[in-house]
């Protein structure tokens, strides 16, 4: 059950100019953009704006293969100053309306026997997204665009074989409109209920302190949790993470300022991140 198709119909327009500007020997005008669309420049100017809160012109900035190292220049935030930096009004859109508990160690060895996890498909500004959650909150989502929606589901059932899953997105719909800002209620508080390891949830919750808009690298994240050495590691457990977007592993690029890896596909991880970075521009 999808909550507003819409919001996919954008996600698909902008994934469809990724490619083209990618492919460009240069930068593309709103009429060329607009023409290999099908609409009109005028349509495809609200279109864009309305999705990205800025205009296509300006959107294809965030989009350049290039901008990973930007954001490493202008936005990089540390760990330690993260959190005011959430306050500070351009980093708040939904970060500051998470609440999160985890699983115990011990239940987690169990590998999701005796849980029940609930699922649904809802739109996003992403394209469709595979929510999943117990009683206790939201711990996962997964995106559909890129892998499709039979492998979506199988990478999410694998991660907790123990466990009965239940279709009801009726259940889940308050969270997941709530995740994804839809219809005004950004406001409202979307819980997350983190299953791992306690190494995983230690990376996951220092993700949760990075402001959107902002990125940091696996080696911060290493450095903050007191595993400086552990890069790897900490990159093998942000790939693992459950709760795509709302626990933002894509805000973690690498020192290089490459965009390193992104389980749902990098297609997905740039247009999240240049969506985040237009709307704190635009805020």
């Amino acid at each position: 059950m999808n909550a507003e198709p819409q919001h996919s119909y954008h996600y698909h327009v902008m994934r469809r100019a990724i490619d083209l500007i990618d492919t460009a020997e240069g930068p593309l005008s709103l009429a060329e953009l607009a023409a290999e669309m099908n609409m009109s420049p005028a349509h495809f100017q609200r279109l864009f704006t309305q999705w990205a809160g800025v205009s296509p012109k300006r959107y294809q900035q965030y989009l350049a293969l290039g901008q990973a190292k930007a954001l490493l220049a202008q936005r990089f935030t540390t760990l330690e100053t993260a959190h005011e930096l959430g306050l500070s009004g351009s980093g708040r859109l939904h970060d500051l309306f998470l609440r999160w508990e985890c699983m115990s160690p011990g239940d987690f060895a169990r590998r999701g026997e005796g849980l029940t996890i609930f699922w649904g498909w809802f739109d996003s500004p992403f394209g469709l997204a595979l929510v999943m959650g117990t009683e206790k909150g939201i711990c996962g989502v997964g995106f559909a665009s890129e892998t499709g929606e039979a492998a979506a589901m199988e990478d999410m059932i694998s991660r907790w074989p123990g466990a009965r899953f239940v279709e009801d997105p009726m259940m889940l719909r308050p969270w997941a409109l709530a995740a994804f800002g839809a219809n005004g209620q950004e406001r409202e508080v979307a819980p997350l209920y983190l299953i791992g390891a306690p190494f995983q949830i230690k990376v996951w919750e220092a993700l949760l302190q990075v402001p959107s808009g902002h990125v940091t690298t696996y080696s911060e994240i290493a450095q903050a949790i007191g595993k400086p050495r552990a890069v790897r590691a900490v990159g093998t457990a942000v790939g693992r993470n459950p709760i795509s977007f709302l626990i933002p592993c894509h805000r973690a690029l690498r020192k290089s300022g490459g965009l390193g890896g992104y389980h749902w596909g990098l297609p997905v991880k740039r247009a999240i991140l240049a969506w985040e970075s237009a709307r704190a521009d635009a805020g």
